[in-house]
């Protein structure tokens, strides 16, 4: 009796679809634009949604309404959460790995420790969750009968232009921390290579991040960034993501409202991260408060 030989029929690959990331749900641009997405060498990746003006509102509609959960929450609580992403992050290396090597045009070990960075940098912005406040606030010396106490707040609702040509370490070195100190951001992604960027809005949606607190949108950098730095809810714009010449316009743009500006400057996203992209989006509240009359010998209660 002989086998019959099964024969098997080829398998067709399912293609991802991309989408945005706005109030924690996953919509198509509201245009139904999608523009393609290509590699180093000029080879097709996917097709990303094309974000328009519309979509710039609706994500700063709801990092609006997400800001008051999240600056309220306590500090120890977003580290929390922070650490979280980096956890996430780590189980899906391999995804983000490939996606960052097509994107940069890296080798795959190139690739991995540009992950591996970016997983590390979410883990260290998780630990100064509770810790800028000491370091930027305290007490201030006066003369008088007073207590005066410095305490960093953060500035509201942040528009990140993500950086061009890092499109996942640079991406998290400038969103971390925003979020880190209690903002809430709309990042425009880099226009040539928003995959890793729409990726990490799949594993912020896993991570405990509350809907609306991080906003991704894809698309021209010019396009979204124009009605980011003239909106009236938006609080402070980083230019990262900007050139010169982009960068002149929005700053004038944001002036309409006393926006803060990050302007864009030379950045090695490699290298170990300071304070000051979290100082940067820190308002400071001093609070005076008597501490009593003094007494005869110069003590006071």
């Amino acid at each position: 009796m002989s086998e019959k030989t099964e024969k098997t029929e080829p398998r067709l690959s399912v293609f991802k679809t991309y989408k945005l990331y706005v109030g924690g749900k996953f919509p198509r641009s509201e245009s139904g634009r999608v523009y393609e997405v290509t590699d180093s060498k000029g080879n097709w990746l996917a097709n990303a949604p094309r974000s328009s003006r519309k979509d710039a509102r609706d994500a700063v509609v709801a990092a609006r309404k997400a800001f008051g959960g999240w600056s309220g929450a306590t500090a120890y609580n977003r580290g929390q959460v922070l650490y979280r992403v980096a956890e996430m992050l780590e189980g899906r290396r391999e995804q983000f790995v490939r996606e960052v090597a097509e994107a940069e045009g890296l080798s795959k070990a190139k690739a991995s420790a540009v992950v591996d960075a970016a997983v590390d940098r979410w883990v260290w912005y998780a630990g100064w969750t509770d810790k800028i406040a000491q370091v930027v606030g305290g007490a201030n010396p006066v003369a008088g009968p007073y207590f005066n106490l410095s305490s960093p707040e953060p500035t509201g609702v942040v528009a990140v232009l993500a950086p061009q040509d890092s499109s996942f370490l640079g991406l998290v070195s400038v969103l971390a921390p925003v979020i880190a100190t209690g903002n809430t951001a709309v990042v425009v992604a880099s226009a040539k290579a928003p995959l890793p960027a729409l990726s990490l809005g799949e594993v912020l949606a896993t991570s405990d991040v509350p809907g609306g607190v991080v906003n991704i949108l894809s698309g021209g950098t010019a396009e979204l960034g124009a009605p980011l730095a003239a909106h009236q809810d938006v609080n402070a714009i980083d230019l990262a993501g900007a050139d010169a010449e982009l960068a002149k316009e929005l700053e004038i743009a944001a002036a309409d409202n006393l926006k803060r500006v990050l302007r864009p400057q030379p950045v090695d996203y490699s290298a170990a991260p300071g304070i000051d992209r979290m100082t940067a989006f820190l308002e400071t509240k001093t609070v005076w408060h008597p501490t009593g009359a003094l007494g005869a010998s110069g003590s006071s209660y």
